[in-house]
Order: structure tokens, then C-alpha cells, then sequence
């Protein structure tokens, strides 16, 4: 049972008998099919759940892979036992492509199945254009990892900073006010005392 379909039925369903008549069954439908694309966009807590977690596992799945390479496995063998060591919600998308390039699948079509994961997108380019290009895969697995690490320095500071910013908003609403009654407001009455 689709409960974001259901709930945009039900809107519209809503908005349809409260405006009533052929124009409450058209902002109905309206209401139904925007309600349905919105409520489409939100992720649940579980999907976001697993998606940071494979976003935070990419790194080290990068460092894992570059050192079963630098070892002298093959990629499809090497991508295998990073996925058994992860485990999760990476481990099992690195299954799927160690699994398609055991199975004789083109790096083309193995590598995007870690698409969703976010930053996964610098691995797969890496990794196909390294089977195309013949050049040794592991020194860009390094510096990607380095480079995904690196991101994540800079997102957390910048959210740090966001963070200061916006514990100043309730302390400014909080002062403001006070300052207008306690340092304005005699001011201006003085003022006014004194011309009337």
C-alpha cells in the first residue's frame, strides 16, 4: 500500500468537497498530483539513514580497494572482499558490482550501481575511466578517499559556522526588544517630556 499516494488521495479528496462542483474536483485533482510529487521528495528516516552511512563508509571503502589493488587482486575479487568487510548499505552495492564484473559485466555497467551513494559518482569515473585507459587505479582510489575526507572537514565546519549563525538570531530577538524599552524608550519619552 502506497501511503504517499494515499495521502495525496486524500487531500485532494479534501479540497475537492470543500470547494465543490466541477472546480472543486479540478483543484482536487490539482491538489492530488502535487501533493503526490511533494510528499515524493521527502526521504524517509530509514533511506536517510542509509544513505549517510554508505556516504560515510566511501572513504575507507576507497582505501580498502586501493590497498586489495596495490596487493595485486583483480578489481572484480578485490571489490568483493571490501564489500564483505563492509557490510551495510555500501557493502551490499559493492556486491552488485563486484558480482556484475565477476559475471563478465563492463565496468560501464558494474560501477554506476553505486550511483545514489553520495561522492560515489568520483569512484565510478575513476574506476571506468582506469579500465579504459589502462592507468592503475589504486593512486586515484587514494586521493579520492583523501579528497572525500577532505569534504566532509570542510561540510562539517561550514555547518559549524551555519550553527554559530543561527544561535545568534534568538539572542538578537531576544535583546533587541530590550534594548528599545530600556534604551530608547526613556530616551524618547524625555524628549517628548521636555518639547510638550
Amino acid at each position: 500500500m502506497d501511503l504517499v499516494r494515499l495521502g495525496a488521495g486524500l487531500g485532494g479528496l479534501a479540497a475537492a468537497v470543500v470547494l465543490g462542483g466541477w472546480p472543486g474536483v479540478l483543484v482536487g485533482v490539482l491538489t492530488a498530483v502535487g501533493l503526490d510529487r511533494l510528499l515524493r521528495r521527502f526521504e524517509s528516516a530509514a533511506v536517510r539513514r542509509h544513505r549517510l552511512r554508505a556516504a560515510a563508509d566511501l572513504p575507507l571503502a576507497a582505501d580498502l580497494l586501493a590497498a586489495a589493488l596495490r596487493a595485486g587482486a583483480p578489481v572484480d575479487r578485490a571489490v568483493s572482499a571490501v564489500a564483505e568487510a563492509l557490510a551495510g548499505p555500501l557493502g551490499e552495492r559493492l556486491e552488485q558490482v563486484g558480482r556484475t564484473l565477476r559475471l563478465g559485466g563492463s565496468p560501464d555497467e558494474a560501477w554506476p550501481r553505486l550511483g545514489p551513494v553520495p561522492g560515489a559518482e568520483r569512484l565510478t569515473r575513476a574506476a571506468v575511466r582506469s579500465s579504459a585507459s589502462g592507468a592503475a587505479l589504486a593512486g586515484a582510489l587514494t586521493r579520492l578517499a583523501d579528497d572525500l575526507r577532505a569534504d566532509r572537514v570542510t561540510t562539517a565546519e561550514a555547518a559549524a559556522r551555519r550553527a554559530g549563525v543561527l544561535i545568534v538570531l534568538p539572542l538578537g530577538l531576544c535583546f533587541l526588544p530590550a534594548f528599545i524599552l530600556a534604551g530608547l524608550v526613556p530616551v524618547i519619552v524625555a524628549v517628548l517630556g521636555d518639547v510638550l
